[in-house]
């Protein structure tokens, strides 16, 4: 299985230049991190991109900051001027509900190659394909105000990917600058009282950047930089615009034949082959490509799902039904009037939600009562599953946007576009598998009864701004997802039947465990309403449980010592082809942990993302943390 035991604060996997997780291999590690500790801050070289800002977009933001800024401003960067725009606007009316108001102001630089003449100067190259011109648009706002400006990064998932960011620096002069190691962006201060400045367009070459900028990559093995394209399983760059297509087909479940597997012949174009389609696997045969938008993440599909609902409804406040991933919540809770949030995401939920629902109704008989609601199937961290059925008939009674994360859940495994508007997916996850690069997707049901007005909304506004190379390394990515989840599946049920039977929950003598939370166990009868149980033809296979799992412990005490002992990766994120585990809650809710308990989710809970080793050796590595939270308990 490989060794496993990185020190704190390297790239998971290791050497991966864009990797999307980072080692926090003790719970001592992670309670630092949540803490800021400066052992672990100092020591990270990179970490989850929408918290984590990773250090070539930290390197390229000091060079616009020495540019541009005036004061102690700060800045983050993005890639259209409507992104930047919403960024300033939540920057400003954020901080105005924080009590301490300040203005933001946007700098627009256009970055291009250059070629150098036999007269010594210059030209501008706009032909070159690997070299093509960059729009980078600057949010520019007081210092103080970066915790501000953080949570729309972090929420949105809309600024520059990391790739981006390497292609800036690759086209401006190089200037070697000296090296110090930047601490992690993770504070939480409040903002303070800034300037504003009026949108500002520069176009040509930066100055030299300051000798203070971060690294880039200093701990990371270059050669494994570009190893895809080294050994041609890549697309070319120029082919980016049909690895989105492929993407698109795949996501729809249409894609019979991409022509972009191990055999093709390195000769050929694949701009100009066509993709061989079929009729969607989805559960609605009229899904098609044009159906499906790529975003940056997955977390900025919800973000646009939300956004587009609050374009095309009357207003109204959302539901968020269980207990989602943070982000999600403070989305709802963050722009827009507000929302309902039923919490366990049980049955006995959806009895509140009708009351709400009447309630609302009878205040204005005239527009929904809510906007939309927002649900994962199954939910992360608790793999809990909703009564869809029973919430799309609340859907159509009352006029209101269903929309469903299938990102846990998966559509190999289950079948939700048919109770949905809206279905959105983070492509980062299992969908890639690598953990190397960022993405999302957005569905739209096209027999939904607002289907019509959505269409007309993505038509109008819809803005592609996942990065080319970032949807060349998802394409290469995911061409064998199906195969890699049905392995994944089997080797996750394994082990879960395994920690059961060793669980409070499967009767056993004096255990560690109290509770394994897997869709096998966890509202079954709701999740086999939506597992797929034809047999595909492909592989004779039905729908699985997915990968992901969550445990808690008779003590704290015993979560810490399991996870301290399981010799796996140890980082946040999902979804990955080897074996990942976090103490979900101390990362995604430590400033929290009463109000996270009231929903079930326990401070020793410990969430565990399976991946494709062996199944026998998988079960060893569970064994020996087991033993370990088993003799804790049998002291206590």
């Amino acid at each position: 299985m490989g060794d496993t035991n990185l020190a704190v604060g390297l790239a998971v996997p290791p050497h991966t230049p864009h990797a999307i997780s980072v080692s926090l291999p003790t719970w001592r590690d992670n309670v630092g991190y949540e803490e800021g500790e400066k052992r672990v801050v100092d020591s990270m070289v990179t970490g989850y991109p929408r918290f984590f800002i990773h250090r070539t977009i930290q390197k390229l933001a000091a060079i616009c900051e020495h540019k541009y800024a005036l004061g102690n401003e700060k800045c983050m960067l993005f890639s259209t001027q409507r992104i930047a725009e919403l960024g300033r606007s939540f920057i400003q009316r954020r901080s105005a509900v924080l009590g301490s108001p300040v203005n933001a102001r946007l700098v627009n630089l256009f970055i291009c190659p250059e070629d150098k003449l036999n007269d010594g100067t210059t030209k501008i190259n706009r032909d070159s394909i690997a070299g093509s011109c960059v729009d980078l648009h600057i949010v520019l706002f007081p210092g103080d105000s970066f915790p501000v400006a953080k949570e729309f990064w972090q929420h949105t998932g809309l600024g520059i990917s990391s790739r981006l960011a390497e292609k800036c620096l690759s086209l401006l002069p190089d200037t070697a600058p000296s090296v110090q190691r930047p601490s992690s962006p993770v504070s939480n201060r409040i903002p303070m009282r800034g300037h504003n400045r009026h949108y500002s367009a520069v176009k040509g070459r930066l100055p030299s950047p300051p000798s203070t900028i971060p690294s880039v990559a200093e701990d990371l093995n270059p050669d494994s930089v570009y190893l895809e394209e080294r050994y041609g399983r890549n697309l070319p760059l120029s082919a980016a615009s049909f690895a989105k297509r492929a993407l698109r087909s795949r996501v729809a479940g249409v894609l019979l034949r991409d022509g972009s597997n191990e055999t093709r012949s390195p000769t050929a174009c694949p701009e100009k082959q066509e993709l061989v389609i079929g009729p969607s696997t989805r559960g609605i045969k009229d899904v098609a490509a044009d159906d499906v938008y790529l975003f940056p993440s997955g977390m900025s599909a919800i973000w646009s799902a939300h956004n587009m609902a609050l374009a095309v409804r009357p207003p109204a406040k959302s539901v968020c039904f269980g207990f989602p991933y943070t982000d999600t919540l403070k989305i709802l809770q963050k722009w827009g009037p507000g929302c309902h949030f039923l919490g366990f995401g049980l049955d006995s939920d959806i009895d509140e939600l009708e009351k709400i629902l009447d309630e609302e109704s009878k205040l204005d008989p005239t527009k929904p009562p809510v906007l939309a609601l927002f649900t994962e199937f199954p939910s992360n961290p608790l793999l809990r599953s909703a009564n869809l059925p029973r919430l799309r008939t609340l859907a159509d009674k009352y006029d209101f946007l269903i929309v469903i994360d299938e990102t846990i859940g998966n559509f190999v495994n289950v079948e939700v576009l048919p109770y949905a508007d809206i279905v959105v997916s983070s492509l980062t996850k299992v969908f890639s598998g690598a953990s190397n690069v960022m993405g999302g997707s957005l569905t739209l049901n096209p027999i939904g009864r607002h289907y019509s007005a959505l269409k007309q909304y993505l038509g109008d506004t819809f803005e592609d701004v996942y990065f080319d190379e970032d949807a060349i390394y998802m394409e290469r990515n995911s061409r064998d997802f199906k195969r890699r989840i049905r392995v994944i599946d089997a080797n996750t049920e394994a082990v879960c039947d395994f920690l059961r039977f060793r669980s409070v929950a499967g009767g056993a003598p004096s255990p560690a465990i109290k509770e394994v939370f897997y869709p096998k166990y966890i509202t079954r009868e709701n999740y086999d309403k939506c597992r797929i149980q034809s047999i595909d033809p492909e592989d004779g296979q039905v729908g699985g449980f997915g990968g992901l799992f969550s445990l808690t412990f008779t003590s704290v005490a015993a979560s810490e010592a399991f996870f301290d002992a399981l010799p796996c990766y140890k980082g946040p994120s999902l979804g990955t082809n080897f074996t990942l585990a976090c103490p979900f809650t101390i990362l995604a809710h430590f400033g929290e942990l009463d109000w996270a308990a009231r929903y079930g989710v326990e401070e020793g809970l410990v969430r565990i993302s399976i991946g494709m080793e062996n199944a026998p050796d998988l079960l060893r590595l569970f064994e020996t943390a087991l033993r370990a939270a088993e003799g804790i308990s049998s002291t206590n």
